[in-house]
């Protein structure tokens, strides 16, 4: 568990890796995604907006997701900056805003049959967060995540324009090999977060490069699990 209350990665002792897909606005990548997880007989987790969950395009994703059986589970309703960027401490929203918006999207969610008993693991947007929006998730029964710090999977949405922001899909898979081999802990227990969609104005799609990396990691005598079985 982190300094703010989230926990961010899994039992350290066993090689067992959760993939965690997050999506609101794009879905371009999902097709692809869920293929792969099938042919390779692997369960993944997918933490999706409100928004997501309203556009119809991808009512037939979430059905595709929910036959596999992968966990689904919150991502916020309108995918919301809880706190500031530069001051963490610092909130956006009040305590009856994000009630509010977390009690929507597990409205939502009930639509496809997912209640909070089903999905208690709540990832927040932005992944940005602070012990007071752990606390007020802890208030409904809820526990937050996040992704485990070390390697640049979450930058897969970046794009050149972003000047040294900017990671290439090489620089990300590079880097996960790296913490590989240089963590004390190497990749065990640990949280990868990947989007489900970074839209049309990346062109290097990261989530083209899975398969590699899912063999990769197979073959260094890796596990994967869904989020709630690798936190059990």
């Amino acid at each position: 568990m982190d300094r703010y209350g989230a926990i961010v990665r899994g039992d350290c002792s066993r090689k067992e890796i959760a993939l965690i897909f997050s999506a609101d606005e794009f879905s371009e990548g999902a097709t692809t995604i869920l293929r792969q997880l099938q042919q390779q007989n692997i369960k993944a987790s997918f933490f999706l907006t409100g928004r997501f969950l309203d556009n119809p395009i991808n009512e037939p994703l979430i059905l595709k997701m929910l036959e596999d059986q992968h966990y689904i589970g919150a991502h916020s309703d309108q995918h919301l900056l809880y706190c500031d960027w530069t001051n963490r401490d610092s909130l956006l929203i009040d305590r009856r805003t994000f009630d509010q918006d977390l009690s929507k999207v597990y409205y939502k969610l009930k639509r496809f049959g997912i209640d909070k008993t089903k999905a208690p693991l709540f990832l927040p947007p932005y992944e940005w967060y602070n012990k007071e929006i752990s606390e007020w998730t802890s208030n409904h029964g809820l526990q937050l995540i996040n992704f485990t710090p070390g390697t640049l999977t979450t930058a897969d949405y970046t794009t050149p324009d972003m000047g040294k922001r900017y990671r290439s899909s090489e620089v990300i898979y590079e880097s996960v090999l790296s913490f590989m081999k240089q963590d004390i802990h190497e990749l065990k227990g640990f949280i990868m977060l990947i989007h489900l969609g970074v839209g049309p104005h990346r062109k290097d799609k990261f989530y083209n490069r899975l398969p590699s990396l899912i063999n990769t990691l197979l073959n260094n005598g890796y596990r994967f699990e869904r989020i709630d079985e690798l936190l059990k």
